[in-house]
């Protein structure tokens, strides 16, 4: 039995699934609970509620994001102990990824997650089969920049957390409400699980050295008045076991 979860957005997606495919229950947690205050609390009662003891579980597969950086590290390291403590595989795919799974097959879609400051996260794919296409690596833009880009692009479809929040500045710089799709918003912990290619074996190394995909500085890590040391790179991750 696998537990997905992904917590890259204010909304927390959960997920029991079997290791063939089949769902036992996908859960949704939105706001204003908190990510914080719903883990472990919402793992305990999805395995309680199917009748499965932490002992049945066999693999863990987290959203690695782009996203919130709080939740990223609330999901990742709640997983990281499970997989310590149960001595089982945990594998990370990308939550915008994983919205691509959910959205319309053999289009180009742009998934996009919130940075703030008018920016966005921007992951550009296609599936067809569930198999899933990058067709460029994932980044982050000014929402200017992203209006151009799909103005360019009049083909291709918008989904994820950031069509709500940045819709209406989208519309005003010309982007038609037609490429904003209404769905999916949440990165899906079933997504997740279906992208997941999970190791035969746990290997400890392997998942403590997994990392949120951070693809910019945090706003205290690009706070002028708090420089960089000399010789530290200024971008947020976890340490691997090596270097705790």
């Amino acid at each position: 039995m696998w537990l997905a979860l992904d917590s890259s957005c204010l909304t927390l997606s959960l997920a029991l699934v079997r290791p063939s495919g089949e769902v036992l229950e996908h859960v949704l947690v939105p706001p204003p609970t908190k990510q914080s205050d719903a883990l472990p609390g919402c793992i305990e009662a999805l395995l309680k509620k199917h009748g499965v003891t932490l002992g049945q579980l066999t693999g863990l597969v987290s959203g690695l994001g782009p996203g919130s950086f709080t939740g990223l590290r609330i999901g990742l390291s709640c997983l990281k102990g499970l997989s310590y403590a149960l001595k089982i595989p945990l594998v990370g795919v990308s939550s915008l990824k994983a919205l691509c799974l959910d959205g319309p097959e053999d289009t180009e879609l742009f998934c996009v997650s919130v940075v703030k400051k008018n920016e966005l996260y921007v992951g550009r794919y296609r599936h067809v089969g569930g198999i899933v296409t990058a067709m460029e690596p994932e980044t982050s833009l000014p929402i200017d920049a992203f209006a151009k880009l799909l103005l360019a692009t009049p083909d291709a479809r918008v989904v994820g957390p950031a069509v709500p929040d940045y819709r209406a500045a989208l519309e005003s710089l010309g982007v038609p409400s037609s490429q904003l799709l209404p769905a999916p918003h949440v990165p899906s912990a079933v997504g997740l699980a279906r992208l997941a290619t999970m190791p035969a074996v746990y290997d400890a190394h392997a998942a403590f050295a997994l990392e949120p995909h951070y693809l910019r500085g945090s706003g205290a890590e690009e706070n002028p008045k708090f420089p960089p040391l000399p010789g530290v790179e200024s971008k947020a991750r976890m340490l691997n076991p090596k270097e705790s």
